[in-house]
């Protein structure tokens, strides 16, 4: 069945019914279907040619169907149509502001990141300090190694006492000691004398050479010396690896594991990192359940929360999950309460009479934008409360998915101190079939790659989450293009590493 959801004022010709459910295969028949259950919806919702009223808009699956769209847009089972009161026929509501104009995923895009700049620095242990990014460039104050060091086991000489030494003609040196890591018991030699040595250890002053333990045969208190060896071999030298006055990290850097490893070894700690937003996630609705419990009923599992969370926390963020039912106080209350640096909304996005969420953002602080000429997705906004940043995301999964990827990953990226830029990897291949849009909106179209070719795997059902875990990635339709044909290349973003 598909639900026709009525406006109020519509709702006295369906005897109070808030939606109506039918049989149908396309938009335009639900609404034929709807009028069959209730005629007196008929004059309402159609004018003397049989088209829908100019005091209406349609949307199916958050996204406004244009009167010669009606009878090819497809419906399936569990779907939905909205009719909303257009603003020229009804009271202005800041939800349908934006859905008269969309802008552009460019311009939604540099809304969100207006004024967004990394959060200030914080001091972490360098044991503790991976994955963060650096608020300041690291400028090493020593030299490391700080001695010279042996990188062979054998016997620190000098390179004099060797010259003409061979296997048939060994020279003798006096062995006067030893030098190991950590605990070196010599501290020179002089003329003819070796000392024994570990990699690693300090060499002896008076040593410029060590000579590999293979080249050597010990003997009670000396060493013959069966090779020779040059000056400076088996050495490192002071600052081989690192000069002091050496900057080795740049500010901006997230940390890897070898970075950790270096700021460690040049005894730099603490670390200054910028600080991770946190990231108030708002999902709202009677009938979801909490991740882990089974769905039933008319109830379904909150999958978006756990996405999100996941996103948030890749994104660098840390992420805080408020889960409400249909509360517009509650809701309220969630939004302004105060310690957040980024607040996602999933759901109540849209322009239905229970779409609290633009109202509420609106009232509290501001609603720059409101709805965004994409697919999935239309029905995004942006808003601040409070200086906060507050996106607004769709609540069906694919559509929250790709709402987040495109509006708050940057701006949690850009305010823990990461690049803005999806943290996708992309591959150019070519289209084994035709991947067809429409001017003027933006499309993400979820994509196949199978032997180095890229098939579409779907570009609607933004309900249908298992689409994107069969997908291999994602590829975006620009608002220029009607899509790409069949043999093209395209970029490829993987979900996958």
């Amino acid at each position: 069945m598909v639900a026709v959801r009525l406006p109020g004022k519509l709702r006295t010709y369906a005897d109070g019914h808030e939606s109506v459910d039918v049989e149908a295969a396309t938009v335009a028949q639900a609404l034929r279907a709807a009028v069959a259950e209730f005629p007196d919806l008929n004059l309402r919702l159609f004018d003397e040619r049989g088209d829908v009223s100019s005091e209406l808009v349609v949307f199916h699956r958050d996204t406004q169907v244009s009167k010669s769209e009606l009878a090819t847009t497809i419906v399936e089972h569990d779907d939905r149509v909205d009719i909303i009161f257009s603003v020229a026929g009804a009271a202005e509501d800041v939800r349908m502001r934006g859905f008269r104009e969309r802008v552009t995923v460019e311009d939604a895009r540099a809304a969100a990141l207006d004024g967004v700049v990394p959060l200030a620095s914080e001091a972490v242990p360098v044991t503790e300090c991976a994955g963060r990014v650096l608020a300041t460039s690291v400028t090493s104050r020593v030299s490391v190694p700080p001695f010279r060091r042996a990188t062979m086991d054998g016997y620190a000489v000098r390179a004099g006492d060797t010259f003409g030494a061979s296997p048939y003609s060994p020279i003798v040196l006096a062995v006067t000691g030893a030098s190991m890591p950590g605990d070196s018991v010599i501290e020179s030699i002089g003329v003819g004398e070796a000392a024994r040595i570990m990699t690693g250890a300090p060499v002896p002053d008076g040593a410029d050479a060590v000579l590999r333990a293979e080249d050597a045969g010990e003997r009670l208190d000396d060493v013959e010396v069966r090779a020779a060896v040059a000056e400076g071999r088996n050495i490192g030298r002071i600052g081989e690896d690192i000069d002091a006055g050496t900057e080795v990290l740049a500010s901006g850097r997230r940390l890897l594991a070898q970075d950790v490893g270096l700021l460690a070894s040049i005894g730099h700690n603490p670390v200054l990192v910028h600080r991770r937003p946190s990231v108030r996630i708002i999902v709202s609705g009677d009938e979801l359940l909490a991740p882990g419990e089974a769905p039933g009923d008319s109830h379904i599992v909150d999958s978006n929360s756990p996405m999100l969370a996941t996103l948030v926390s890749r994104d660098g963020g840390i992420p805080d999950v408020a889960r409400l039912p249909d509360d517009q106080e509650m809701m309220r209350a969630a939004l302004a309460e105060p310690g957040a640096d980024v607040i996602v909304t999933a759901g109540a996005a849209s322009v239905g009479t229970e779409d609290i969420v633009p109202l509420l953002v609106a009232e509290l602080g501001e609603l720059m934008v409101h709805g965004v000429a994409m697919r999935p997705s239309s029905p995004s906004g942006v808003g601040r409360i409070g200086g906060v940043p507050v996106l607004l995301v769709p609540g069906n999964p694919v559509s929250c998915l790709v709402a987040y990827d495109f509006f708050a990953g940057p701006v949690i990226r850009r305010l823990g101190g990461r690049a803005e830029q999806w943290p996708y990897s992309t591959v150019r291949l070519a289209l084994r079939k035709r991947l067809v849009s429409q001017i003027g909106r933006t499309d993400y179209a979820r994509v196949v790659v199978r032997e180095d070719r890229v098939e579409p795997l779907a570009v609607s059902g933004a309900s249908v989450l298992s689409s994107v875990t069969r997908a291999s990635g994602f590829v975006v339709i620009p608002e220029g293009l009607e899509g790409y044909a069949a043999g093209a290349e395209v970029d490829v973003h993987l979900y996958a590493p």
